[in-house]
């Protein structure tokens, strides 16, 4: 539980338009503050890991690194601080990608400042938070693995199939996770061999059906 009176909040979208909305209605709350922004995954870990906010407000579908893989590595920072999800999509396999990997709140882009309040201030007290207009029985459902989890890929394996589905080339890859790209056609190889796809497209499909990336 946060035991100081401000609520110290990051945003993390793509859209400049969104974050400036959630910081409008944040703060209004007198014991909620923003303290930073980041516009994908990859500058959201670095943020994080220099400002140790207490709640982050992830969007899940971000080029470069999306929510889901982002909340894994800002988790490895620092196990306190609380992210909610915040997503156009209410199926499944977003929703358990999000709690597999630590996420304590999940909210759609489409709810109101009310509920956005009460997200904070559930998961600041260790609660965690699913959106009203989503089936609240999913919250069962986190005892399950989906099939991105079945597949065993490592963390850096689905940050890899992500830049491989946007259409990155393994130097590119490469430069952007500062491997070589002998290295980087490696994990290409144990991808396409732990989930038993061969080819560019068929990665690509696999990794938009997981929540990866939205194209």
């Amino acid at each position: 539980m946060i035991h100081t009176n401000e609520i110290k909040i990051v945003l993390v979208d793509d859209h400049k338009l969104l974050r400036d909305g959630l910081r409008n209605i944040i703060e209004q709350k007198s014991n909620m503050k923003v303290i930073g922004e980041a516009s994908n995954g990859r500058e959201a870990v670095k943020i994080c890991s220099k400002l140790m906010p207490d709640v982050v407000l992830i969007d899940i579908s971000m080029p470069d690194l999306n929510g889901v893989e982002a909340t894994s590595q800002i988790l490895k920072i620092n196990s306190e601080i609380k992210v909610i999800a915040l997503s156009m999509h209410s199926t499944k396999q977003f929703i358990q990608g999000m709690f597999n990997s630590g996420a304590y709140g999940y909210l759609l882009k489409d709810g109101d400042s009310e509920e956005l309040i009460t997200a904070i201030t559930t998961v600041v007290q260790n609660k965690k938070h699913l959106s009203k207009d989503i089936n609240q029985e999913y919250l069962n459902l986190l005892n399950y693995g989906s099939t991105l989890e079945k597949s065993k890929l490592s963390s850096r394996e689905k940050e890899v199939l992500q830049l491989i589905a946007e259409g990155n080339s393994s130097k590119q890859i490469g430069e952007i996770l500062f491997l070589s790209s002998k290295t980087i056609d490696v994990h290409r190889n144990n991808i396409m061999k732990k989930i038993d796809l061969h080819t560019i497209p068929e990665l690509t499909k696999f990794a938009i059906k997981q929540g990866l990336t939205s194209l």
